[in-house]
């Protein structure tokens, strides 16, 4: 990334003294300001129902978004998870009105259109664009009356159950069924928070990933250099796939006048359950592979109230990645990347009328496993989030989100540094329409080593640029319509690559336009 200077700092890391870099921010907003559905929400936010946000005595939550597991705007559910507020409190035409238990019922179909399915350059494998339709069931039941607590402890106990059918219509290996359980607990008693936030996913797809290749010749003729895309190029394809993910935070907060103690913990799993092949060899010349990997970490905060609001806090994570290792039999390359880290955080978090803010920073100390393919097996990076979001009045709000982190390929073989950042502008026009702008850019950076043991180099530096934008529309109480667009700019930022290495081929762009209705109960 280029903009500021790199900052370095020397700090211990067992026995060594490594290099910590804080990376170059760059700026982020590029004047793509296009339409997309509102409801855009991504497997990796892991989380979130909005509608069941957390009470103000709690921080905010780190939703930053990520790219590690995305889903394209054609794939997410119908239901708008953001949009205008419409007091849906009284029955509609069915003249029904849901028990108080059912804080959600609706039903919703959503019609998209990719024009680049893969997200290749078209230099090799024909760009394919489908048309998709993904209906939706939303059920969501409040819990808190079945806990033994006593009255006001249990502020939010909800499970939330979301079955989405997508259909393609130009490609039928690309349709799946995700299942969505979330389950959210969160309350409080006396100078003790607790919150509970998990998210499972169970996507029934194909078990048969893309063949990323023009032909599986091995002459003069051959043209397998889609190997080499953009590695944000994967994510939209993968998350159609037969998987299982699961993701939770969890804490409990001890308050006193001046200080609060935090312990916390948090799971990122992925298990892919797509079938793997030798892509040294035909009909799988690049055929991609895909591993299981997950991301667990414990540890604690302590925070420094300033104000009964604002604190800066001191915190320390002890965690580990993993990343399931090829067989022999499917990739000679035995290289994997399985790691332990310890974080140490220094952060602010605090809320005023009008600003919420959350952000945390330090040290990463990485010991790698020996067989991973980078030169420092112990070393010292950056780890960085932020969330902040401002109202600046009822009806107009910005949030922007960060991240810096480094986490296993789901390619298997090398870790890598992902960047995100994010800036997105809500305007509740009237009571009926919603608008929403924003700009993402998201970088893979695969510097920290370079494998050459295997089927293509792992040296890259990819870029995704994207712009979004949506427009929701409540035509009645119950019934919610919905527009959008974004696009995604894919680019090769390592200007360094020999030709033979195909950089042009990491180059992408993808336009997926989205219309929906929604209705609720």
């Amino acid at each position: 990334m280029r903009g500021f200077p790199d900052i370095t700092f020397f700090l211990p890391n067992k026995l060594n003294m490594k290099s910590l870099q804080i990376p170059r921010l760059s700026a982020l907003l590029s004047a793509m300001a296009a339409l997309t559905l509102t409801a855009t929400c991504r497997a990796d936010n892991a989380p979130a129902i909005l509608e069941n946000a957390q009470p103000p005595s709690f921080a905010p939550a780190l939703t930053t978004p990520t790219r590690s597991t995305p889903l394209s705007a054609s794939q997410t559910s119908a239901t708008p998870i953001v949009g205008v507020e419409t007091g849906a409190s009284s029955a509609g035409f069915t003249g029904w009105t849901k028990p108080v238990w059912l804080s959600d019922l609706s039903f919703g179909v959503k019609e998209s259109y990719d024009d680049n399915l893969l997200r290749v350059s078209g230099k090799g494998l024909p760009i394919d664009s489908s048309w998709v339709t993904v209906a939706s069931l939303k059920l969501g039941f409040d819990l808190s009356s079945l806990v033994a607590a006593d009255p006001g402890t249990i502020q939010t106990f909800s499970l939330i159950y979301q079955p989405d059918r997508a259909v393609y219509s130009q490609d039928p290996g690309a349709d799946f069924t995700a299942h969505r359980v979330n389950t959210i607990l969160k309350g409080k008693s006396g100078d003790l928070k607790f919150s509970f936030d998990d998210a499972f996913l169970y996507n029934d797809g194909n078990k048969l990933a893309p063949t990323y290749a023009l032909n599986q010749l091995s002459n003069a003729d051959a043209n397998q250099n889609d190997k080499y895309r953009n590695s944000l190029a994967h994510a939209p394809a993968r998350e159609r796939l037969n998987q299982e993910q699961d993701r939770y935070t969890a804490f409990l907060q001890f308050d006193t006048k001046y200080l609060f103690f935090r312990p916390i913990s948090a799971l990122n799993y992925i298990n892919m359950d797509t079938l793997l092949f030798n892509t040294s060899l035909a009909p799988y010349k690049g055929y991609q592979d895909y591993v299981d990997r997950y991301d667990v970490n414990v540890g604690a905060d302590v925070g420094f109230k300033v104000t009964p609001n604002w604190a800066f806090t001191l915190g320390y994570r002890d965690g580990f990645q993993y990343q399931q290792q090829y067989s022999l039999a499917i990739n000679s390359d035995q290289h994997f990347s399985s790691n332990h880290y310890q974080r140490l955080l220094f952060g602010l978090e605090g809320k005023l009328d009008w600003l919420t803010v959350k952000l945390a920073a330090g040290p990463d100390f990485r010991d790698f496993n020996p067989d991973t393919p980078i030169s420092n097996l112990h070393t010292t990076r950056f780890y960085g989030e932020a969330a902040v979001t401002a109202n600046f009045s009822p009806t107009q709000s910005i949030t922007a989100n960060y991240k810096d982190y480094i986490f296993v390929s789901s390619t298997g073989l090398v870790p890598y540094e992902e960047y995100t950042y994010s800036l997105v502008y809500h305007f509740s026009v009237t009571k009926q329409l919603g608008l929403d702008l924003g700009a993402k850019l998201f970088e893979h950076n695969y510097t920290l080593g370079n494998d050459e043991a295997g089927s293509a180099p792992s040296l890259r530096e990819d870029l995704d640029y994207e712009g979004l934008g949506s427009i929701t529309f409540a035509i009645t109480p119950h019934l919610i319509a919905s527009v959008g667009y974004n696009f995604d700019d894919g680019q090769n930022d390592l200007s360094s690559l020999p030709a033979k290495y195909a950089p042009s081929y990491r180059d992408f762009r993808e336009g997926v336009f989205s219309s929906g209705l929604q209705y609720r109960f």
